[in-house]
């Protein structure tokens, strides 16, 4: 398999990562754009994310402790 080859699977599979993970925040309650942001942030852990909401926190506010 070819470096191009390589890095196309890659993409494709960060791709398909992020994907999961927005949809996954939007069925927690987060709106399309936040749930875009927070799919995007690697770093953010995603079932921290989802508790949060899931505890009762409003997305203005879980998206201020996790970014």
């Amino acid at each position: 398999m070819s470096a191009a080859e390589l890095e196309t699977l890659f993409t494709s599979e960060i791709e398909r990562i992020e994907r999961w993970r927005h949809e996954e925040l939007a069925r927690a309650g987060y709106d399309g754009e936040s749930a875009l942001v927070l799919a995007a942030s690697h770093d953010v852990d995603l079932h921290a994310a989802v508790d949060l909401l899931r505890r009762g926190c409003s997305v203005e506010l879980a998206l201020q402790i996790l970014l």
